[in-house]
């Protein structure tokens, strides 16, 4: 199949995004085909990337001066320490604005790497090449760069657009099925805030593509990442309408601080829980109907997307997720902003709640 290519243009930067099979083989080729030029490189790499793909790498990129830093992603390490060590090679081998930092990993590693590329002499070329599916449809697009901190998930970061972004489709075949569906719960949040015609084709092929079938895979990961081009073209530093990609995310980001970004559950997993906490909020509020709350309902079951936040919090941990949900960065009020759904391709942005009516609804959900 050929590779599909998307051009995102925002005021910032213009890039591409190239989606396809066995891309490793020709890194070199398409960055030059990129019109992207630069005499040496650090590539930033997960350690559970294979010594193989680490191979293929190198040699496509012979002939560029190469360095190779290994980071092990995790939450935890996604901190400023690690963003530190990134520049410290950066200023240590004397690399000019010219020059090029390159992800290789998931979207942890492509948000501490991005956002050094941001801040090293205010910007440096910088390539993504997404390893997880969750990284693939989400993070590796619309340049959003941070780290975890004490106080919460991603408060300190920059937005910094890529100068290209390379989704080797062959990586998500050395993903354990957890990982695919945690990418696969940002491929139906886009679908629930912009299309329902796709939502529709998940709904009949999800688990095609949760087992990485041709050429259902291919179509989900390029129709999601054009609804998050199309919303990030026209909001880079989500002013206003860029909030709708943050549905579930409130939610989301409290469960993982509250478990202390633990591998009980992970991003992609937050995020599908937290969608659930916001549809039934939405429900509640009667803001969505509920033959479309069945509908998707049944989608996550029938899906065997994770579901129940009761397998992972009790009541006593109400207080936790509460304070989290607090000090949220969308928040710009002692309120609690949330992006909620009014039916699937329409969602609300801006509803502001406060804490005593949100404390409440967790509690009965926690409980029932």
């Amino acid at each position: 199949m050929k590779p599909i290519k998307l051009k995102i243009n925002t005021k910032t930067q213009k890039y591409s995004i190239i989606i396809g099979s066995n891309l490793m083989f020709n890194i070199s080729k398409i960055i030059r085909d990129n019109s992207i030029n630069f005499k040496k490189c650090l590539v930033v790499i997960d350690k559970n990337i294979s010594n193989k793909t680490i191979s293929q790498i190198k040699k496509s990129l012979n002939r560029k001066k190469i360095y190779i830093h290994f980071f092990k992603a995790s939450e935890i390490n996604k901190n400023i320490n690690n963003v530190n060590k990134i520049l410290d090679i950066l200023l240590n081998k004397n690399f000019s604005r010219e020059d090029c930092l390159i992800s290789v990993g998931g979207g942890i590693t492509g948000d501490i790497s991005g956002f050094a590329a941001s801040l090293f002499k205010r910007g440096l070329k910088f390539i993504n090449i997404p390893t997880t599916l969750l990284s693939q449809v989400d993070s590796s697009i619309g340049g959003k760069t941070g780290v975890n901190t004490k106080y919460g998930k991603n408060l300190i970061g920059s937005f910094y657009q890529p100068n290209l972004v390379i989704s080797d489709i062959q990586f998500l075949k050395t993903l354990p099925n957890r990982e695919v569906i945690c990418g696969y719960g940002e491929i139906l949040k886009h679908s629930l805030i912009a299309n329902k015609n796709f939502f529709n084709f998940l709904n009949r092929n999800s688990k095609k593509i949760i087992n990485l079938k041709s050429p259902f895979i291919e179509k989900a990961i390029s129709e999601s990442c054009k609804i998050k081009k199309n919303i990030v073209e026209k909001d880079e530093k989500e002013k206003n309408l860029r909030k709708i990609l943050n549905f579930g995310h409130t939610f989301a980001h409290a469960y993982e601080a509250s478990l202390g970004y633990s591998k009980k559950l992970n991003h992609g997993e937050a995020v599908i829980l937290g969608m659930k906490t916001a549809l039934s909020f939405s429900l509640k509020n009667n803001l969505l109907k509920k033959d479309e709350y069945f509908l998707i309902n049944n989608h996550v079951t029938n899906s065997k997307l994770p579901s129940n936040i009761k397998k992972f919090f009790k009541t006593q941990d109400l207080k936790k997720i509460m304070s989290f949900m607090l000090k949220d960065k969308k928040n710009y009020s002692d309120k609690i902003s949330l992006v909620l759904l009014k039916k699937i391709g329409s969602p609300i942005i801006n509803k502001e709640y406060d804490k005593k009516n949100l404390s409440l609804f967790l509690k009965k959900e926690l409980s029932n």
